[in-house]
């Protein structure tokens, strides 16, 4: 057996694939990245919880193998936080895209990072709600089109990597479909840091985001992506006008802080000792 197909054996319910991504859709490539983290970890598989909410990324707990949770729009990481509270032995993994997560989900994002609760968030952005039709997301670049925005949206997207790092997240990385080496090693250090991490997974959606905006198809994506992404190490070494119309890739926070669960804990551990010397 191949290690693509053991890695499909040991990590994915089989008989639920393949999966109902249109083609060329980047979701598949990240999911894999996933589950590729978790077999690099070398985790115990029935102490993994994923969870995700409403959209095409939160299609993914159906196809993985572990403990999963396919929860309400914008709820996935309410959800998780109630796993990590009640089991705090399990890793849990939050699947969600960018309309889920930074849309009706935005306020349980920021109150997620602010906490510095140890779940690892990985948001599949394709810059569009695409399983409901197209429309802009919070995510749909300034003047680009969605159904919503015919016209091209006038809303300003959000960062999502700077919104959770102003948040109080303690780990934020972005890659892409197309760096999948990087993605996979991004993911891998988001599960094993202890506090809120935030991996942003920039993916293709030739079927919406591609077509509405004459981005072209899946190769089409897949270049730009290749073309245009800048290690955040480059930032400060390349001119202006290097950088005019990239976005930037890489690790851009990394910190300690007391984490949410262990706090929790402390006060527990607290009211216990006080309550044993009265008896």
């Amino acid at each position: 057996m191949s290690q693509g197909s053991q890695l499909i054996q040991d990590n994915f319910r089989s008989h639920r694939l393949p999966h109902i991504w249109c083609p060329g859709c980047g979701h598949g490539v990240i999911m894999r990245g996933v589950a590729q983290a978790i077999e690099n970890l070398k985790l115990d598989k029935t102490k993994v919880c994923v969870v995700s909410g409403i959209g095409c990324s939160s299609r993914a707990t159906g196809y993985m193998n572990f403990n999963t949770l396919h929860t309400t729009h914008g709820r996935a990481l309410a959800f998780a936080t109630g796993v990590k509270l009640a089991r705090p032995e399990l890793e849990v993994i939050v699947i969600t895209g960018d309309g889920d997560c930074t849309a009706i989900g935005g306020n349980h994002l920021i109150h997620s990072a602010r906490r510095n609760i140890d779940i690892t968030t990985i948001v599949f952005n394709n810059k569009i709600y695409g399983m409901t039709g197209g429309q802009s997301s919070p995510a749909t670049p300034y003047h680009e089109k969605g159904t919503t925005a015919p016209y091209g949206t006038i809303d300003p997207d959000f960062d999502i990597c700077k919104l959770s790092t102003g948040a109080g997240a303690t780990y934020v990385a972005r890659s892409t479909a197309y760096h999948v080496p990087q993605l996979i090693k991004y993911i891998q250090t988001g599960i094993a840091h202890k506090g809120f991490a935030m991996i942003e997974a920039v993916s293709g959606c030739p079927t919406y985001y591609g077509r509405k905006n004459k981005k072209g198809n899946a190769v089409d994506l897949m270049n730009y992506y290749k073309e245009n992404a800048i290690d955040i190490k480059m930032a400060d070494k390349l001119p202006p006008e290097k950088k005019e119309d990239k976005f930037f890739i890489g690790e851009f926070t990394r910190e300690e802080k007391p984490e949410y669960v262990s706090e929790y804990q402390k006060i527990i551990d607290n009211l216990q000792k006080e309550l044993t010397d009265h008896e």
